[in-house]
């Protein structure tokens, strides 16, 4: 899993004072926005956030891009295996079954279990992969071939979205019942997040 930076809106937090100010065009250009973005927040005005956008690059598997993939208020590219080959897979490790949660897996199973999984895992990703090379060595199509591949086959998604998306987003995949890897996923956005609006991210009280 890897979760890289690739643009976001230039100077978002001055835009997004400035167009809170919007009914008070004198003090549009006020340098002035820690107090102004902590109130937005604070009063739950969540609509300014949508006038400036994130983009990240996320490397993961097709199962878990499953997840990603259902926050409809983002736009996304993702790598396509019609067109070019697939040729990595994520490793995961294994959790017992919560039996109270069937959202959530316990981290307690002996390390004998997680070998085996591990190993599975291997085991699955290179039967498949020999298979899905046969496959296109024998003429098929990639759209037909890559039916052969497991979910732990790796992908690679662009997410854009506005930051009243992200900040949903990132809040509730950091809830318990969000699969483990998921939230790993997150908390890389996250970071990127305040690294690029440090204001914002300090209101939300994640600084």
């Amino acid at each position: 899993m890897k979760v890289k930076h690739i643009h976001n809106t230039p100077e978002a937090e001055k835009l997004i004072a400035y167009c809170a100010r919007v009914s008070n065009p004198a003090n549009q250009n006020n340098e002035k926005i820690e107090q102004l973005l902590a109130y937005c927040i604070k009063a739950q005005h969540w609509s300014i956030f949508e006038m400036a956008t994130l983009c990240l690059e996320i490397k993961t598997s097709r199962g878990l891009a499953a997840q990603i993939l259902r926050h409809k208020s983002f736009s996304f590219q993702e790598f396509s295996q019609r067109y070019a080959k697939s040729t990595t897979n994520e490793m995961y490790e294994a959790r017992r079954q919560d039996t109270k949660n069937r959202q959530n897996s316990i981290d307690d199973m002996s390390s004998d279990d997680k070998d085996w999984f591990l190993n599975a895992q291997m085991e699955v990703w290179d039967k498949c992969y020999t298979l899905y090379q046969e496959g296109l060595d024998r003429g098929l199509a990639k759209e037909q071939a890559r039916f052969l591949l497991p979910l732990s086959t790796g992908t690679t998604l662009y997410m854009h979205g506005n930051l009243r998306s992200w900040i949903t987003y990132i809040n509730l995949r950091l809830e318990n019942g969000t699969q483990q890897e998921h939230s790993d996923i997150a908390k890389e956005c996250q970071k990127i997040f305040i690294e690029q609006f440090p204001i914002i991210s300090k209101a939300l009280g994640w600084l």
